[in-house]
C-alpha cells in the first residue's frame, strides 16, 4: 500500500511511518501538495549492479548513442561517470 504525508506530520510521526514502511508500505512526503521524497522500504531500494553488469549496461548505452549517430569515447564516458552523468 503507498500512501502520501505531508512534511510536518512526517516529521511529527517519524517513528510511526518507519514501522509501516518496516511492513512494506511505500511513503511519499510532500511539502505544500508537491512530492519532495519517498521512504521505501529496503528490499525496494534498487540494487547496485555488478561490476560486469555495470559495463555491460555501459556498452549497451553507448551502442544506444552509437545507434542514433553519437560517437562517444571511452574517455568521454569516463568522464561521464565521474560527473555522475551516466
Amino acid at each position: 500500500m503507498d500512501g502520501s504525508i505531508g512534511a510536518y506530520e512526517a516529521k511529527t510521526h517519524l517513528s510511526a511511518l518507519l514501522d509501516r514502511v518496516e511492513r512494506g508500505e511505500s511513503l511519499t512526503i510532500t511539502r505544500n501538495g508537491k512530492p519532495v521524497a519517498r521512504l521505501i522500504p529496503v528490499e525496494s531500494a534498487a540494487v547496485r549492479p555488478s561490476p560486469a553488469e555495470a559495463v555491460a549496461q555501459l556498452l549497451a548505452f553507448r551502442e544506444g548513442l552509437r545507434a542514433r549517430g553519437v560517437e562517444v569515447s571511452r574517455a568521454e564516458l569516463r568522464a561521464w561517470i565521474e560527473e555522475g552523468r551516466a
